[in-house]
């Protein structure tokens, strides 16, 4: 994997505003900043403290490496929330859009007013917000296709039937 597809990302961070790039934390700025020494025995002594400082850092949780392939995952899972954060993974090349996901329904059942809520793999919980219905009735095991919608909405098939409109709770 190429440096460029590596994101590093500080989790103690500070986090510019929405949009704009997270600051480099010091750590990550002194690996950065050894490149600028001409002379090779300093810029390697250098080298060898910063990636030493690097790996202290990222062992106590204080700095998060991420490939972008689990960047996407991130993004895949927040699928239906607004995340002004989720931005500190828009690093590099501009990430694909996600408009859809296609997850295996964990459990689903209805409530008073017939209306569905659903459990998807990796615990994303949505709740049916309209009085459609669908022509057939979810079941653990099937999988779920949930679509943005117009104005921030999103909806939800099952067995590619009709689709009712659902708002995600977790």
């Amino acid at each position: 994997m190429t440096m460029a597809a590596l994101a590093f990302l500080a989790a103690a961070g500070p986090v510019g505003a929405q949009g704009a790039a997270p600051a480099r934390t010091a750590t990550m700025q002194s690996l950065i900043d050894c490149r600028k020494i001409a002379a090779s025995d300093a810029r390697l002594a250098c080298y060898d403290a910063a990636a030493g400082a690097f790996e202290a850092a990222e062992a106590k949780g204080d700095i998060v490496v991420v490939d972008r392939e689990q960047a996407t995952a991130v993004r895949k899972q927040a699928f239906g929330f607004t995340l002004p954060s989720i931005s500190i993974f828009d690093r590099g090349e501009k990430p694909e859009d996600i408009d859809e996901v296609n997850l295996p329904i964990t459990s689903a059942v209805r409530d008073g007013h017939g209306k569905w809520t659903l459990v998807l793999e990796g615990g994303q919980v949505w709740r049916q917000i309209d009085s459609g219905e669908l022509s057939r009735n979810p079941r653990p095991g099937m999988t779920a296709k949930i679509k943005k919608g117009a104005i921030g909405s999103y909806k939800l098939m099952v067995g590619g039937a009709m689709a009712i409109k659902v708002h995600r709770d977790n």
